[in-house]
């Protein structure tokens, strides 16, 4: 059972669970049925969390079940279906909004995020959304005041009804199946951007300012494109502001001339005429970092278009962002030392925050946990309890005693038995062939009892 919910964004469609919510799926199939949601507007949309509507007086404190068409004022509202327990565990989960006194009316919510489960048990779970989760991902980013109102109105302009399993009341058959009526000015009048109000992001700008308005944005959708393909860590990211682009060099001119002619501006950090890197050819173009940032401007006004080395140079601030040590948002930015790239700058960088162990015995030592090998402190970590210093002096003393009884045992085995030493004295070739004219003895009384016995054997 499936209910398709055209708003001014966009549809959805939402599959009702019938058999475990009747008298939700009833009241809400019954209200699109009338006609009920037309024009309400989303009213409260929180990002990452809800977005509510179902209000037709657009202020959260209205609505009415089907069930006072029917009976009356008395039946204005119904009593919750808490079982069986649904919970609000996927993004697009609708709900029937408890007004505070565990009823239900009309207003109902859509999660804009997986796993609400604050709403468990105090909203009832009547469907879920089934398509069209682009809509739900546009009211997410919905640009809203502190109380969640959306800027622009956003309003349900239609519903569609899949399937419906319940009779129709009889009361209400001349509002079944009639035609969706026309909008009228007080039911979409609104102190807001109204949906059929054209936002024109230009009007009022100058010439001037359209066109400001309109580099911006260029500027913005290079920049995304940069992240995108890997160019730039961040679309964010500025380039650094003391340092200079001069181009259209003479292949002659080199980084020391460079220096000593910008040098007259202020302090100058480094200064590097790019070469190629196979044959060492300059290429035509460096890049000069001053100290300071007000050094940088005055040689950018005074330096364009001089003449050195018989060519005349250009002078621009630099747009690269190869040299910036990105650390995250918010985080600042540096520069790269030599030629390292920026991987392995985030790993020098991680690795001096660290903690290390600088001694991996824990006997009688602790631990020594430094943040950076320029910060080690040459004095190990002694424990000062008494029970600590009292287990090293024990193990040192039953230690040296161990030793001690070993060696007062090997002296006394060598005076009880001199021969223990002959090893020292002995003639290893003389005794290694007497060892083997005993075995080959051996080797021959063997083999003669044993014809002999084969012998006997046969007579």
């Amino acid at each position: 059972m499936s209910v398709v919910i055209e708003t001014s964004i966009g549809d959805f469609v939402i599959d009702l669970y019938v058999d475990e919510r009747p008298t939700c799926c009833k009241n809400f199939l019954k209200l699109c049925k009338i006609k009920y949601f037309n024009f309400c507007l989303f009213h409260n949309i929180q990002e990452n969390y809800i977005a509510q509507t179902g209000d037709p007086t657009g202020t959260g404190r209205g609505g009415e079940s089907i069930y006072n068409f029917v009976y009356g004022d008395q039946a204005r509202y119904f009593e919750m279906e808490r079982f069986p327990l649904i919970k609000h565990r996927k993004m697009g989960t609708v709900s029937m909004i408890n007004n505070g006194s565990d009823l239900h009316g009309s207003q109902f919510l859509i999660t804009l995020a997986d796993n609400i489960d604050y709403l468990d048990g105090k909203h009832t779970v009547f469907g879920v959304v089934a398509k069209g989760f682009e809509v739900l991902e546009k009211l997410n980013e919905w640009i809203c005041d502190k109380d969640g109102r959306p800027y622009q109105d956003i309003r349900i302009m239609h519903t569609v009804i899949l399937d419906d399993p319940f009779e129709d009341f009889a009361a209400l058959e001349h509002q079944n199946g009639r035609a969706s009526p026309e909008p009228t000015e007080e039911r979409i009048q609104s102190d807001r951007i109204r949906i059929d109000e054209e936002v024109d992001q230009l009007e009022g700008m100058s010439q001037e300012e359209i066109e400001k308005f309109m580099n911006q944005r260029e500027a913005k959708t290079r920049a995304k494109l940069l992240e995108i393909i890997g160019d730039i860590p961040d679309a964010d990211i500025k380039p650094p502001e003391n340092v200079l682009f001069v181009c259209k060099l003479n292949p002659v001119t080199t980084d020391e001339d460079l220096e000593l002619i910008f040098s007259r501006f202020g302090v100058i950090n480094s200064c590097e005429v790019i070469r190629d890197k196979k044959t060492g050819d300059s290429l035509c173009y460096a890049f000069i970092e001053f100290d300071r940032q007000e050094d940088c401007e005055n040689a950018y006004f005074k330096m364009d278009n001089v003449l050195i080395d018989d060519r005349r140079i250009h002078v621009d601030f630099s747009q690269s962002v190869a040299k910036v040590k990105w650390k995250g948002k918010g985080t600042g930015t540096g520069y790269f030392e030599d030629d390292r790239n920026f991987k392995d700058e985030m790993k020098r960088e991680d690795s001096r925050h660290k903690f290390k162990f600088t001694d991996k015995s824990r006997r009688g030592q602790g631990y020594d946990l430094i943040f950076d090998e320029e910060n080690r402190d040459s004095a190990k970590y002694e424990p000062i309890t008494e029970r600590g210093h009292h287990k090293q002096r024990e193990h040192e003393f039953y230690k040296k005693r161990h030793e001690d009884k070993k060696k007062d045992r090997r002296e006394k085995s060598r005076e009880r038995n001199p021969s223990k030493d002959r090893y020292k004295e002995r003639d290893y070739k003389k005794d290694r062939h007497k060892d083997s004219h005993r075995y080959r003895e051996t080797d021959r009384r063997r083999s003669r009892d044993r014809d002999s016995k084969y012998c006997d054997r046969r007579k």
